[in-house]
């Protein structure tokens, strides 16, 4: 394939990079800081620099791709509100280039819960979602504005996030998560992602995904 990573320079955004190249795609990287990625093979990927106000300064970025996969998200708090802002331009942006496929990554707590939740679980989740209440209202206004796009689009939503090598063992869910979802590895998320870009059972769903 040929994609286009936003939020490149993130944890899970590099993760998808990195594998991408691996399996021999074409990658294109989005970024506002050039110097922040930092994956092997670097040579390999066209970069571009380029902010999320205006749709067309992302169009070189999107012509002739077959993928558009985000990992936007904030990494201070007065970045708050950069995933439904900056995915809503990458939106109309992929729809002026003709550019359906589309995933990004979300949360598990922007979701339900699965049917038969454990009850540590089922304690927890309300005071994880008050406690980052913000981060994951402004994830909800991101998935409104991936559901009402006319992409083939797919949102991930996975628990806490770890860094830790890609084991390729992970759950998956359609329109929950998996029951006792805990944690994932970000470089489990990516290789998820990728395995969904042509997997069409995942188009216009989100998708849960935990070890």
């Amino acid at each position: 394939m040929r994609i286009t990573v936003f939020g490149a320079t993130g944890g899970i955004g590099q993760e998808i990079v990195r594998q991408a190249l691996t399996a021999g795609h074409g990658v294109t990287a989005v970024v506002r800081d050039p110097a922040r990625l930092s994956v092997p093979d670097s040579a390999r990927v066209e970069v571009v620099t380029a902010g999320l106000a205006e749709p067309a300064a992302l169009g070189p970025a999107l012509e002739g791709r077959n993928a558009v996969f985000s990992g936007l998200g904030p990494r201070t708090r007065k970045q708050i509100g950069i995933a439904s802002s900056g995915t809503r331009t990458i939106l109309r942006a992929m729809e002026a280039e003709g550019v359906r496929r589309f995933l990004a990554v979300s949360a598990a707590p922007v979701g339900p819960p699965p049917e038969g939740e454990s009850l540590r679980l089922r304690l927890m989740t309300p005071l994880v979602k008050a406690a980052f209440r913000e981060q994951y209202a402004d994830l909800a206004v991101m998935e409104e504005e991936i559901r009402r796009s006319a992409t083939d689009w797919t949102v991930v939503r996975p628990p806490r996030l770890l860094d830790r090598r890609l084991t390729g063992s992970y759950r998956k869910a359609l329109a929950t998560t998996p029951r006792d979802s805990m944690m994932i590895g970000r470089a489990d998320v990516a290789h998820a992602m990728l395995a969904m870009a042509d997997d069409a059972s995942t188009v216009q769903q989100a998708v849960g995904v935990a070890y």
